[in-house]
């Protein structure tokens, strides 16, 4: 059987690749066609039809500006799926782009999957129908997301966050601190990891603000988590303080660090799964984030993912004009020790016992497959 898969952002590619590891131990015989990175290419042994790396855009201005390169994408997509005929479509996340082929596709008698769903909870409810009319099954990784749907008349299937998953297979592997010292040349000074993000846009708005505070830490070393999907230059700020740049050990430094300077997103739950205290930071466009806080409204209180689950402000979150070095030498220095590091621990423990166990590529895996072949 023939399924074509598309993510288009790094969180994507890894909770694909889980997913599509799970799917060929239950049938060997599956054909895939994909659009992600390098962690799918390793389960396929193929090239992607596009690489995360071309497809990220972010924000309402970066997407206008971007928007023939976009539409040429959702045309070679289209093309490129009519061409390989795949039974099965599964999308995964990625909503701007994915919910436009899923109603193409259902078009076509293509039937489509859906795993990790757009946040219709936080903006644009109206998804929810082209969710209904388009996609058969929709697999969410957030216990709230259930009643969400079900408010709207679709049964979702909760499987769990997947990050569970992949946090449980690289922790046997993870270096101890000393070996993570010895390999990247760092001292023996309480690491502050700085996590800015794997996009062009993140980097450029909010590491310089991010390394602003390096000065006041003396007795820390600030290690940076970079990612081959950006040129190195775009670190080249942290160079040129002598920081140390690390590139695709983002487990091993959450789990070796004593705090983090985190962007919002996936990461936040990382760290927090990892148990590291963090600041979380965003900074977007200023015409973007305006026209997300209209149409967020007051739906969505937190943009932090351990906040959101938890429905409380676990971490602190920095902005748009709250992000400065002066507010982030603050709160930074809070984690680093006292009550609120300690509090924050203590809610980290409530959030990982809320998720549950690990399992959740398994299960989607599990439920995907006997929906498909039950409907034969």
């Amino acid at each position: 059987m023939k399924y074509y898969v598309i993510a288009g952002e790094p969180s994507g590619d890894l909770h694909a690749s889980n997913m599509m590891k799970e799917l060929l131990l239950l049938d060997k015989n599956i054909e895939f066609r994909f659009w992600g990175g390098d962690l799918m290419e390793a389960v396929t042994h193929q090239k992607p039809r596009k690489h995360i790396k071309d497809l990220a855009f972010m924000g309402f201005v970066e997407v206008a500006k971007n928007i023939r390169t976009i539409f040429k994408n959702i045309a070679f997509c289209k093309q490129d799926i009519l061409e390989f005929k795949p039974e099965i479509l599964i999308l995964v996340d990625y909503p701007g782009f994915n919910l436009r082929i899923a109603d193409w596709a259902k078009q076509q008698g293509i039937r489509v999957f859906y795993y990790i769903s757009p946040t219709i909870w936080a903006w644009k409810e109206n998804r929810v129908e082209i969710v209904k009319r388009s996609v058969e099954k929709m697999f969410v990784i957030l216990p709230f997301e259930v009643a969400v749907y079900k408010k709207h008349n679709y049964e979702a299937d909760y499987v769990g966050h997947p990050l569970l998953d992949a946090i449980e297979q690289e922790k046997s592997s993870l270096p101890d601190k000393a070996t993570f010292i010895s390999k990247n040349n760092l001292d023996n000074r309480p690491i502050i990891a700085v996590l800015p993000g794997s996009r062009k846009q993140e980097i450029e708005r909010m590491f310089s603000i991010m390394l602003d505070v390096v000065n006041d830490f003396k007795d820390y070393q600030f290690v940076i988590a970079g990612t081959t999907n950006l040129p190195k230059e775009a670190y080249q700020m942290a160079i040129d303080k002598n920081l140390k740049v690390v590139f695709n050990q983002t487990y091993a430094l959450m789990h070796n660090a004593h705090a983090g300077i985190i962007k919002s997103g996936t990461s936040t739950l990382e760290s927090a799964l990892f148990r590291l205290p963090q600041v979380v930071c965003y900074k977007g466009g200023t015409v973007s984030y305006s026209i997300a806080k209209m149409v967020v409204g007051g739906r969505v209180k937190y943009i932090g993912l351990p906040n959101l689950i938890l429905d409380k402000p676990v971490v602190k979150e920095l902005i748009q004009s709250d992000l400065t070095s002066k507010n982030l030498k603050e709160e930074l220095t809070k984690i680093i020790s006292g009550p609120i590091r300690e509090e924050m621990l203590k809610e980290y423990d409530g959030l990982i016992k809320l998720l549950g166990n690990s399992g959740a590529s398994k299960k989607v895996a599990e439920l995907m497959y006997n929906h498909i072949h039950a409907k034969k």
